[in-house]
């Protein structure tokens, strides 16, 4: 048992605790391979490892307590995790919203047994008043697909992964977080749209960076007594953020990257660097890269990799 207290209210706090899990030990040694399981590449997991240890000492170079869950498994669990290779994409399996920890639910059988894995330590972890909420089975909930906002608003996706109906069972449970809105948005069903965090991050207290595509979709909103649909930047601003909209990006390095800090952004090596150039709020943004080429080639980034358990 852990002795701090889950806490995040927010995307770009200063980081200080986040759970990780190394990589399999398994190549996927060609294309075909890549293909069947969702990746877009062959990929080696010496150079995954190496990209992963790159990623874990910058974290921890800024500050932040790592907690690596592959170590804590048991023996029998271990002999299945290893050879789980999406098993590195920990943002998915749980989210801390406020001060509780809600347990997330695969979308994809291929991902299935990486949930109770990490569950069950979380549940080990942290004293039972912090585990608010468990997916029931029917229903699946993919953390990527959950954006906070700020104290006020939470965006999530419903689509590919998460489905309407888990949304509709936390939402009780984020307003009694003190959460006055959550808005709920429906995006395409594609691997380069897959959860939200492939579409959108927050880079600042008030500026959020998108696909623009984006611009064109509606959100449901609700409050804990009434529902109302507005547009994704009329929400957006609503809550003090503006839009930074992207017409042309590389869909994982240039949106799936963290806040270590307020000031402070962890990217890719991959990333475009001139759109951090382009916009007035970004240019005097502190960035380190990192080379986490190998790893992406699952799938996902920066965010995919990280599951914040404290932001200051």
């Amino acid at each position: 048992m852990y002795s701090f207290q889950p806490n995040c209210w927010s995307e770009h706090d200063e980081l200080k605790v986040v759970m990780l899990c190394a990589p399999s030990n398994l190549d996927v040694t060609d294309l075909t391979i890549a293909e069947n399981v969702g990746w877009s590449a062959a990929v080696n997991h010496v150079k995954a490892m190496e990209n992963f240890m790159e990623f874990k000492t910058t974290l921890e170079n800024a500050g932040v307590h790592i907690i690596d869950y592959s170590k804590e498994l048991t023996n029998d669990e271990k002999t299945v995790s290893e050879q789980l290779i999406n098993r590195y994409f920990v943002r998915d399996l749980a989210c801390v919203i406020g001060n509780s920890i809600f347990l997330g639910e695969a979308g994809s059988s291929l991902r299935r047994p990486e949930y109770p894995h990490a569950h069950s330590l979380l549940e080990k972890w942290f004293p039972e008043k912090f585990l608010k909420f468990k997916q029931p089975p029917s229903t699946a909930l993919e953390c990527g697909d959950v954006l906070i906002l700020n104290k006020d608003a939470v965006l999530i996706n419903i689509g590919m992964r998460t489905t309407l109906e888990a949304v509709e069972s936390i939402k009780d449970r984020i307003f009694q977080e003190g959460f006055s809105e959550i808005a709920i948005i429906d995006l395409p069903r594609r691997s380069d749209t897959l959860h939200l965090d492939m579409n959108c991050n927050v880079t600042n207290a008030n500026l959020l960076i998108a696909k623009n595509f984006m611009r064109y979709f509606p959100v449901h909103v609700f409050t804990a007594q009434t529902s109302r649909f507005e547009m994704t930047e009329q929400f957006l601003n609503h809550h003090g953020f503006d839009v930074y909209w992207l017409e042309k990006y590389n869909t994982i390095p240039d949106i799936n990257f963290i806040n270590l800090n307020p000031e402070t952004l962890l990217i890719s090596k991959q990333a475009t660097k001139q759109q951090w150039t382009k916009h007035p709020l970004l240019q005097k943004k502190n960035l380190i890269e990192i080379d986490v080429t190998e790893l992406e080639k699952g799938g996902g980034g920066i965010r995919c990799m990280t599951l914040p358990l404290v932001r200051k």
